[in-house]
């Protein structure tokens, strides 16, 4: 039996993937669990709509990507951290603050979770964070932040 899989299925595949199962298996389990449809015409013109359509939404994130990523370019986030009397900053300004920082002072929404350098900025003055924008069939779109530490008065 062919069946389209409308979802992931372990060590059977992909969401979207047409595979040849045994009768019992889709009829019995797949199928009335909602995890595949049978592959008739009707289905596979409604994949390739399906396809079409996620492809079109794919590139569109992408190019919203691309856009953050330039306005990122010219951005500089303002922080300011307390200095000892070696002139070491205590602490350090975490992502997810850099990500509030973003928000507060420019208005971009990016999740702490995009970043791809995990460490936390702990040195005055700028330091470069890479954010990973987009990430899909599409390819890859990947920003600078630039994070501006000045010391507290």
């Amino acid at each position: 039996m062919k069946v389209i899989l409308t979802a992931d299925v372990k060590k059977l595949g992909k969401k979207g993937e047409t595979v040849t199962v045994s009768d019992g298996y889709g009829a019995n389990y797949l199928i009335p669990k909602g995890l595949a449809k049978l592959s008739t015409e009707a289905n596979q013109r409604e994949l390739a709509k399906d396809n079409a359509a996620e492809a079109a939404r794919q590139k569109e994130l992408k190019a919203e990507a691309e856009e953050i990523a330039k306005r990122l370019e010219h951005i500089n986030v303002e922080f300011q951290a307390k200095v000892g009397s070696d002139g070491r900053m205590f602490g350090s300004i975490s992502p997810k603050e850099i990500e509030q920082g973003l928000f507060e002072q420019w208005g971009i929404r990016i999740d702490k979770r995009k970043f791809v350098d995990k460490y936390p900025a702990n040195a005055l003055g700028f330091t470069r964070l890479k954010i990973e924008l987009y990430k899909g069939s599409e390819g890859q779109v990947i920003g600078t932040v630039n994070v501006h530490i000045t010391e507290a008065k």
